[in-house]
């Protein structure tokens, strides 16, 4: 458990971490998007460094950066007047707009601010965070873990430039845990498809209402919105559940371990790439989604398992605003005596992760690729369905021994079906999820931990198993699909409209 600090640490401190935090996935998005190597590692005079920096080309001006490390970099450099010369973050943000400019002949004054949002809002989280202690559950302490968050997003801790107050409350990153708000919804507007019966039993609403539990924060950004309906009884505010939520890592799902639920809102703030609302049209395929989804998991020979998404309620005047979907809890789904993790919490890094500690690497990367890859693979080539397997929407259940036993997946919204795309695409989809967002990152925390291990040719043993007419050109292609993020933004295409571009395929070497 994180220890409690009863004074918060020094600004000179949390400053310089949330610069070293927020530096390094800018420049992970900069060096994959819009610059190249140059010439292997060599330094602008033609020699090679000393200290294990990389060169880099920029793009869209053609100007030299270098960076410490490859993985994570840090502590850029700019190649100005034949020297080499240190930028901090504020410098690194300008950088990156005149390059994306150069590169793409457009203007966008939205993203630097939100850039620098995302900065903001992790200095205010690590102080927080220092006076915070972690939850006891390990599983709960995975999930809160993302201090860093997505490492190829330019801005992966924006949380819509609202004052701090408004928001850090209900960060995960600061370990929080709250109550619902409950309201009461008059019957005649209740919309609702699946099964919501655990949403009855969070509280009593009065005759003539359904009970509609709302997140605190989604609450205070659409309260204006609502006031007719809470004029004319549409809407009555029946106080708070008896218990507290904890926010997972997705931000607006929250797990309440008494009731052994999730519960995942609409929140009109944008979080990464996309404004995070249930949107209608999600919301009016999930029980088709769901349901392919629950039957392929349920079909594959093996202990995976899929946390369905069973049921939406809403208002009809708000139904976007005020959607709460219903998902299934942990219980009789995780194997007896074994413990769920998140993913990227493993790559994050928390107290009692068994990463460092583990005894066997190889043969623990091993057992991990053994639950992830075969029922991703087998949803895919036998029930068409292409899951979301990235780092955020996969648990990794491990024994006693730290031992992974069970992989769990979630989020039927991410979940794509074929024919609804081509195979093609779908493909593209599940290999960016699964081996550049998932396995690339789990791979590369497991060797920083235990550096003698290559990770690769176990990877390519996992996957050579599966008789699936894609994988000899995955195991064999130069390139791998890379999400861009940073370009995404910059141009203002829709969240949901994944680009890729070409990235060196670990697989091949």
């Amino acid at each position: 458990m994180d220890r409690v600090h009863l004074n918060p640490p020094p600004a000179a401190d949390v400053a310089e971490r949330a610069d070293a935090h927020s530096v390094a996935p800018l420049l992970n998005c900069l060096l994959r998007e819009a610059a190249a190597p140059h010439g292997g590692s060599r330094d602008a005079d033609g020699r090679a460094p000393d200290d294990g920096r990389r060169v880099y080309r920029l793009r869209g001006s053609g100007r030299l950066l270098r960076v410490l490390g490859e993985r994570r970099p840090a502590e850029p450099e700019m190649y100005v007047s034949d020297a080499w010369q240190r930028i901090g973050h504020a410098e690194l943000v300008k950088l990156v707009a005149d390059e994306l400019r150069r590169h793409t002949g457009l203007s966008n004054h939205e993203l630097p601010a939100e850039i620098i949002d995302s900065r903001n809002a992790l200095a205010a989280l690590l102080t927080a965070r220092a006076r915070a202690t972690a939850p006891d559950d390990l599983y709960l302490r995975s999930e809160q873990s993302l201090l860093t968050g997505h490492p190829f997003h330019p801005a992966p801790k924006a949380r819509g430039g609202g004052p701090v107050a408004t928001w850090l409350p209900y960060a995960p990153e600061a370990h929080a845990r709250f109550p619902l708000t409950l309201l009461g919804l008059r019957e005649d507007t209740v919309v609702e498809e699946g099964d919501t019966s655990a949403l009855d039993a969070l509280g009593e609403a009065p005759p003539g209402y359904r009970l509609l539990p709302a997140h605190p924060w989604q609450l205070d950004l659409v309260g204006r919105e609502l006031a007719d309906a809470f004029a004319d009884g549409r809407l009555v505010r029946l106080g708070t559940t008896g218990f507290d939520t904890w926010p997972t890592a997705a931000i607006r799902t929250l797990y309440a371990p008494e009731r052994d639920l999730f519960v995942k809102f609409s929140l009109d703030v944008r979080i990464t790439n996309d404004i995070r609302r249930l949107w209608r049209h999600d919301l009016l395929k999930l029980r088709r989604t769901d349901t392919a989804t629950a039957a392929a998991l349920a079909a594959i020979d093996g202990p995976a398992a899929w946390l369905g998404d069973r049921g939406y309620r809403t208002a009809d005047f708000a139904f976007e605003e005020l959607a709460v979907l219903v998902r299934d809890g942990l219980r009789g789904r995780v194997l007896p005596g074994a413990t769920p993790l998140l993913a990227a919490g493993l790559v994050e890094g928390f107290e009692g992760s068994p990463l460092p500690g583990a005894q066997d690497p190889a043969a623990w990367w091993e057992a991990y690729l053994a639950q992830v890859v075969p029922p991703a693979l087998a949803a895919f080539a036998d029930h068409g369905v292409v899951l979301e397997a990235h780092l955020q929407n996969t648990l990794v259940a491990v024994g006693t021994d730290g031992m992974p036993v069970q992989a769990l997946f979630r989020d039927a919204e991410g979940v794509k079906l074929l024919p609804d795309v081509s195979r093609a695409a779908g493909w593209e989809r599940l290999v960016y999820c699964l081996v550049v967002n998932h396995l690339v990152e789990i791979a590369g925390a497991l060797a920083a931990h235990h550096p003698t291990l290559n990770p690769w040719p176990a990877v390519r043993r996992e996957l050579a198993r599966h008789d699936l007419p894609e994988i000899p050109a995955l195991l064999s292609s130069p390139t791998l699909p890379g999400k861009t993020n940073l370009l995404l933004r910059w141009t203002g295409a829709d969240g949901a409209d994944a680009r890729y571009l070409p990235l060196p395929n670990p697989l091949a070497g």
